[in-house]
């Protein structure tokens, strides 16, 4: 009989995330209206150490609102990694602003933060970090551009719940600032694959108390106050239901020990991958971050005949789910053929791509099933 299929994600809710969920059904409080919404919006935006936060309905949806709230429009420009998913630049052509990319970095896989400043132009109006894989951006230099070209910033943190960066390092004033709390304006994403899961969901935070009613309104189809269904301007209907939110609320409260069973899973598959650095290497942690490890992400060295598409094929023969690293944003068929990022390349963003995935990383995953994973790659990888 061959072995069951590892999923690359299996949740993990507790009978506390269902209560409040089922209280939510009892109480027929189901839709876009009910006290878990505000509770949800108020608990996570404390504990990304901001005080507002605006629940929607996915975190694609929270990008798209965010870059409108800014004001960001026709011909703008956004500076973003290439290596993330295409919700970001999404959220930037849709009101007919330009995506501008840069590479990434080859330890963190996130984008590098070096090239920024030679992109920047009298366009550009915000940079967008993409916290990728569980792992944070360096924001201190991030910052100190936008502070210098008058630019916004962006965190798309869908990937970071609960994890942090020490900025300042290098002062008396260095501290540890929880992703999220660190831009003007803030995304997440609580899709199921996510630390905390509303099933499908998002939510913006930030400290600026007219960018979330900005935000709050354009979700809402810009219901106006005094008079209802008589409309100035044009919205969205992207509101969470208080259901969703109900099971996000629980998660809230446990945070950290979510963030400790994802890097518990991650220290055991780089127990039990310690020997194939010759095959293979993992997403590396800078001594400024505390990477929650949202995926268990692996690059194949050049040396290994072949690629993770067909990488996958072979685990997924042995029962082992897995998904690709993102597509870049550049080599995107349907911006190539509107005629962005042509003739522009960018090696590490490409090899990773072509190279990488991420082997089980659930929440539910067990020590028995993350040695299956290892041993399973070992066989592949070592013929």
């Amino acid at each position: 009989m061959s072995n069951p299929l590892i999923p690359v994600n299996d949740i993990l809710l507790t009978d506390a995330d269902k209560a409040l969920a089922k209280d939510a059904i009892d109480t027929a409080w189901i839709s876009s209206a009910g006290a878990y919404i505000s509770q949800f919006e108020n608990d996570w935006a404390a504990a990304c150490g901001v005080n507002q936060g605006v629940a929607l309905s996915n975190g694609t949806t929270a990008l798209e609102i965010a870059v409108e709230t800014l004001g960001i429009g026709p011909g703008d420009e956004v500076i973003m990694t290439t290596h993330t998913i295409i919700s970001c630049a999404l959220a930037v052509t849709k009101l007919g602003a330009v995506p501008v990319v840069v590479d990434v970095d080859p330890t963190t896989w996130c984008m590098d933060v070096d090239q920024i400043a030679a992109r920047i132009t009298p366009r550009t109006r915000a940079i967008m970090v993409v916290h990728i894989f569980g792992h944070p951006v360096d924001m201190d230099p991030v910052l100190a551009l936008a502070r210098k070209h008058d630019l916004k910033v962006i965190e798309d943190a869908a990937e970071v719940h609960g994890a942090a960066y020490l900025t300042m390092r290098d002062t008396a004033d260095a501290q540890w600032k929880r992703c999220g709390g660190m831009s003007d304006i803030a995304t997440f994403s609580f899709f199921a694959n996510k630390l905390i899961t509303t099933g499908e969901g998002g939510m913006i935070v930030t400290d600026n108390a007219e960018y979330a009613d900005r935000a709050r309104s354009l979700i809402n189809l810009c219901f106006r106050p005094d008079r209802r269904f008589r409309h100035t301007e044009l919205g969205h209907q992207f509101r969470m239901t208080n259901m969703q939110a109900a099971l996000g609320v629980s998660q809230v409260a446990r945070i950290e020990e979510i963030v400790e069973r994802k890097r518990w899973a991650a220290g055991l598959y780089h127990e039990g991958l310690s020997d194939m650095g010759e095959f293979l290497t993992f997403q590396g942690e800078r001594d400024w971050a505390k990477n929650v490890y949202w995926v268990n992400g692996m690059v194949l060295s050049d040396d290994v005949p072949f690629d993770a598409a067909e990488f996958a094929l072979r685990l997924r023969e042995q029962g082992i789910d897995s998904r690709p690293f993102f597509w870049n944003i550049h080599e995107q068929p349907v911006y190539l053929e509107q005629g962005l990022f042509r003739g522009e390349t960018y090696p590490v963003a490409e090899r990773i791509t072509r190279r990488g995935l991420y082997v089980p990383s659930g929440l539910a995953i067990t020590e028995a099933q993350i040695e299956r994973v290892c041993a399973t790659v070992k066989q592949i990888l070592r013929g």
